[in-house]
């Protein structure tokens, strides 16, 4: 037997040695993304009839939009799951005075939008499990919905004291929290801080409702609440530098 033919049988004998859920996985990443899309959708197909579902191909399609920051995975990203956040927001409890204000396209539009900027724009977030993924999006959507009543709540003109008399605000508005997020990206170097970070600051949720949210990572309210602390002692040493970061942003 030849030296090629002993590497072609050796490397058969290889493969089928090889566990299928490692073929499939090898398989994944060699897939275009609408390849990948396409199995995705499949899969959730069979989900939603009861059917065992192989969450890998989602996942891959998440990774390669979030890690490797593939425009065109993201663009599957939201044509794949698009369908899933519109059935959050049907079901969630201020859908109607919601909706009142904005179309649901667009809740769905802040949703993704909202994920986008603390995973893919970052490169910081990783996800081990497309539940988690998920999570992560359901959060959005409900921080979108909160943050548009809060907007449209708010009193259209208040007046602003002269200067010199008490109340008189010590700066001209209020940090956007996009802004605040933005910054706290550099200044959590605790990954799961860093999400937590955003679930309370970006998503504008409370702790018992991250656990709601977000049971399998964070199950427990008093971590929520010690790490919070954590990251309000770090935002308060770091003060000065957040102020000066704040002032840069809105002048450039």
């Amino acid at each position: 037997m030849t030296n090629s033919a002993s590497q072609r049988m050796q490397e058969r004998i290889t493969e089928r040695a090889e566990p299928a859920i490692k073929r499939r996985e090898r398989t994944r990443h060699t897939l275009s993304n609408a390849a990948l899309a396409e199995q995705c959708l499949l899969e959730l197909g069979a989900y939603r009839r009861g059917g065992p579902c192989d969450e890998g191909y989602g996942l891959e399609l998440f990774r390669r939009a979030t890690v490797e920051g593939d425009a065109e995975a993201w663009q599957w990203v939201q044509r794949c799951f698009g369908e899933i956040v519109l059935g959050w927001l049907r079901r969630h409890p201020s859908r109607a005075a919601a909706c009142r204000l904005e179309s649901e396209e667009n809740y769905v539009a802040l949703a993704f939008e909202r994920f986008w900027r603390a995973t893919a724009v970052t490169q910081q977030v990783a996800f081990g499990r497309l539940s988690a993924a998920l999570q992560y999006l359901r959060a959005s959507l409900h921080g979108a919905i909160l943050d548009t009543l809060r907007t449209y709540s708010r009193p259209k003109e208040v007046p602003l004291p002269e200067p010199g008399e008490p109340g008189e605000p010590f700066t001209e508005e209020k940090a956007d929290r996009s802004e605040v997020w933005e910054i706290l990206q550099t200044m959590l170097p605790n990954q799961r801080e860093l999400r937590l970070a955003y679930l309370l600051y970006h998503c504008g949720l409370k702790p018992r409702e991250i656990v709601r949210f977000c049971p399998q990572e964070w199950s427990d309210v008093q971590e929520i609440y010690r790490l919070r602390r954590n990251i309000l002692d770090r935002l308060m040493r770091n003060a000065d530098q957040l102020g000066w970061r704040l002032s840069q942003e809105r002048r450039s």
